[in-house]
């Protein structure tokens, strides 16, 4: 079952459905095809993988908080689950534009949904908004994130551009 398929994870706040143990991630549907959320736990992986999940974005840097589970803990756990792991971190370096054209091709190489995270999901649905410049247009980049309860709306002049 796939993410928004009847009984699944929907919506743009808390996953909700037949998967009790998304209930207490906030995952906020950006689109059919990526979701967002804060941080995860090892232990969250089993039910991401249940809801449709294939792939699991990594967008925060190691060691920004002393309970954050390392990079290294959840790809062990995704690739125990049979998921795809990619780590793409967003720290206070900023966005870079291989950060982007990376964010682009995991989502694109993709074979099913992607879930991304970091501490609250915004750098990811950051990076998500900008590796959609050129491929949608700005105001429909904007409306999805905050269709989600998230404010791109300083990344306008960015999005525009390919």
């Amino acid at each position: 079952m796939l993410p928004g398929e009847a009984g699944g994870y929907k919506g743009g706040g808390i996953a909700c459905g037949t998967f009790e143990e998304l209930s207490a991630l906030e995952i906020k549907r950006i689109d059919d095809h990526v979701s967002v959320s804060g941080q995860i736990s090892p232990e969250d992986i089993p039910a991401l993988k249940a809801a449709g999940f294939t792939t699991i974005v990594n967008n925060r840097p190691d060691g920004e908080a002393p309970d954050q589970p390392s990079g290294s803990t959840i790809e062990a756990a995704a690739k125990a689950a049979g998921m795809a792991y990619v780590a793409i971190p967003l720290g206070r370096e900023g966005v870079s534009p291989d950060m982007v054209e990376k964010t682009r091709q995991v989502l694109e190489g993709s074979t099913g949904p992607v879930f991304c995270y970091c501490r609250s999901g915004t750098r990811s649905t950051t990076l998500w908004a900008l590796s959609q410049a050129g491929k949608q247009d700005a105001e429909a980049i904007i409306s999805a994130a905050q269709g989600a309860g998230y404010d791109m709306n300083h990344l306008a002049g960015h999005l525009g551009q390919k």
